[in-house]
């Protein structure tokens, strides 16, 4: 979590705040006065935006080129941690040139220990070992080489060896400022001021979002953002992203239970080993498949808790084809979804204030951490509605499996949750403010001794932040986060630009949540119809003026959206909105057809051709457009 009150510079990285977290936006604008900078990169001057010190718009899908554009020009300037890097991070260790693969031990001897790596010593020109188990080198690390290269003696013959962060550092030349700017659309000077704020205003923080994330190189571009933020120095420092300390709750999520170590591998980890699948989660796609062709495995049945899937991914209609080939679908929702009209049975659900919630800390601050707190409910639920979790007890008892749910007591769940809290229901539901946890924060943990007396480090395989993995590379991935422009893009599919010459993007709007709430007269009559910003340059050579019916067009199909003219877009980018479908009979406003042409689900218009390949995220933010005008 960023440490927002006391940041010398802040980050929002296609986040806005304004819009999704009211409480990160009150606590940067309290930071702003206290003379906080502030940093916003989105394609959109949005929400904080204006009260920016540097807004960076960038291209929808470029953000990789952005952040290993900032990471040249920090460690060309010498902008960067180096104490930092030299301890904490990979960057010292030797990557032989023929192999990509850390010097090892064993390269060096036929008993040698391939656990045992290499660094270079400056000072004394020798090599230096590193023992992953403990987390230490042998030896002072001060003249550790970050730079060079060197030629080591192996078993096979004299090897080319490089420092894992001259390898970082020679993907980042790739990407000068001028690079940045033709790729990015962000200008070089901006690029050069944000760098140098970063570096000067530290400690940094910094909070990444869905703006960035639905894109087909997804991870790797996570990867350069946080490689670029490790330059800094900053991480679980006092002002920077912090590993703030929660309330000790009992774990409830099943994974201990016998059943759950039967269960098959989960659909995808064959493909993506490094994805969702690997904490069993599933993406859309994957599970399509598996209903419709039995690939893994044959899928037959779902439960749905609320999840509007035909809407909030792409391909809906093969999503709708999978749906209605399941043998059972049974779905709780608090509206009759596009999805849940698929299923074989409709549980109504209990809103948020129409049933208890238990929150153990807020993943917000220092402070709303140690907050425990229990919403009482607000107003009775209507009908046969109940909440999720009384659903989920009820059909476990039906299944057999009381013993593992309390026996279906929801309190005798909550105690249990609680225990380790030292926190009394009772006494939380005396308390509508919560009850606080006294928590102690520690900093800078990847330096404390375990329990073996060795450095805590990090939760990778060297101990290290990783700017060059070989969990990657054993999976076929790059080692380093490479940028990979967009699929469908105007650098990658210039023989569309004339059918195709606007890049389209989307962003969730102010007043709804997702795919609900357009049927709320008090908020529909606000925003009565989908809308698709441009700017007046796109527009008025289209024959488009501001609240005109237009179409919007991409390679894999069309939906409509009234326009509204936006002067601070770039040009050459439209921003469309994410979950129109329902009406609002109060008002007459019309609902649209999710799966047609003539329907407003934007999420119609991007293919999953291109998934990103680590986990599988949809491209639903970045692919080429035209837009017409209709009626």
């Amino acid at each position: 979590m960023p440490d927002i009150e006391n940041s010398g510079v802040l980050i929002l990285w296609g986040y806005n705040p304004s819009f999704t977290r009211l409480t990160h936006a009150t606590a940067v604008l309290a930071a702003l006065k206290r003379g906080m900078r502030l940093i916003v990169i989105d394609p959109r001057h949005a929400g904080l935006a204006g009260k920016a010190d540097i807004w960076l718009r960038v291209r929808p899908g470029t953000d990789g080129a952005l952040a290993l554009g900032l990471a040249h020009l920090m460690i060309e300037r010498g902008w960067y941690d180096r104490d930092f890097i030299r301890n904490w991070s990979n960057g010292p260790l030797l990557v032989r040139a023929d192999t990509g693969r850390l010097l090892t031990e064993r390269d060096l001897a036929p008993s040698g220990d391939a656990g045992r790596l290499f660094a270079w010593d400056t000072a004394s020109a020798r090599l230096v070992a590193y023992d992953a188990a403990p987390g230490r080198y042998d030896g002072g690390i001060s003249s550790l080489a970050l730079d060079g290269e060197y030629r080591i003696a192996a078993l096979g013959g004299e090897v080319v060896c490089h420092p894992a962060f001259e390898l970082y550092a020679q993907l980042c030349r790739g990407y000068p400022p001028e690079e940045v700017e033709k790729i990015c659309w962000v200008p070089r000077a901006q690029v050069e001021e944000a760098a140098r704020l970063i570096w000067q205003a530290r400690p940094v923080s910094y909070y990444a979002w869905s703006g960035h994330e639905h894109h087909g190189n997804v991870t790797q571009t996570a990867r350069a953002m946080s490689l670029l933020y490790a330059l800094t120095g900053s991480f679980d420092m006092p002002g920077g992203n912090v590993l703030f300390p929660a309330p000790p709750a009992a774990p409830i999520t099943g994974e201990d239970l016998p059943a759950a170590q039967r269960m098959a591998a989960p659909i995808g980890l064959a493909e993506r080993p490094l994805g969702p699948a690997r904490w069993r989660h599933v993406i859309a796609s994957d599970f399509y498949r598996a209903v419709l062709y039995a690939k893994p495995y044959p899928v037959c049945g779902l439960v749905g808790f609320g999840a509007n899937i035909l809407l909030n991914h792409a391909n809906g209609a093969y999503g709708r084809e999978a749906l209605k080939a399941l043998e059972f679908f049974v779905h709780a929702d608090l509206f009759m979804t596009p999805t849940a009209e698929l299923a074989d049975i409709v549980l109504p659900v209990a809103a948020a204030f129409e049933r208890e919630g238990l929150k153990i800390g807020f993943e917000i601050s220092e402070e709303a951490q140690s907050v425990v707190q229990l919403r009482p409910v607000v107003v009775p639920p209507p009908g046969e509605a109940r909440s999720d979790t009384a659903i989920v007890f009820d059909l476990a008892a039906r299944l057999g499996l009381a013993d593992q749910f309390w026996d279906g007591d929801l309190d005798a769940a909550y105690r249990h949750q609680l225990a380790p809290t030292g926190v009394i229901l009772e006494e939380l539901r005396a308390s509508s403010d919560g009850v606080r946890v006294p928590l102690q924060t520690r900093y800078a943990k990847h330096a404390d001794p375990d329990e073996s007396g060795s450095l805590r480090g990090f939760a990778t395989p060297s101990r290290k932040v990783e700017l060059y993995s070989e969990t990657f590379l054993d999976h076929g991935y790059p080692p380093l986060p490479n940028f990979v422009e967009p699929e469908i893009g105007p650098l990658t599919r210039p023989d569309l630009a004339d059918r195709f010459p606007l890049v389209l993007t989307s962003a969730k709007p102010a007043l709804f949540c997702q795919t609900q709430h357009r049927a709320l007269p008090s908020l529909r009559k606000r925003s009565p119809h989908p809308e698709v910003e441009l700017h007046p340059e796109a527009a008025q050579p289209r024959g488009i003026a501001n609240g005109d019916w237009v179409a919007i067009e991409t390679l894999e199909g069309r939906v409509r959206a009234r326009a509204r003219l936006n002067n601070s877009l770039d040009p050459r980018v439209v921003v469309g909105e994410h979950g129109w479908w329902q009406a609002c009979v109060e008002l007459g406003a019309p609902g649209y057809d999710p799966f047609g042409p003539d329907g407003a689900n934007i999420n119609l218009l991007s293919g999953t051709a291109a998934l990103d390949p680590v986990s599988g995220t949809e491209p639903l933010r970045a692919c080429l457009c035209e837009i017409r005008p209709t009626t």
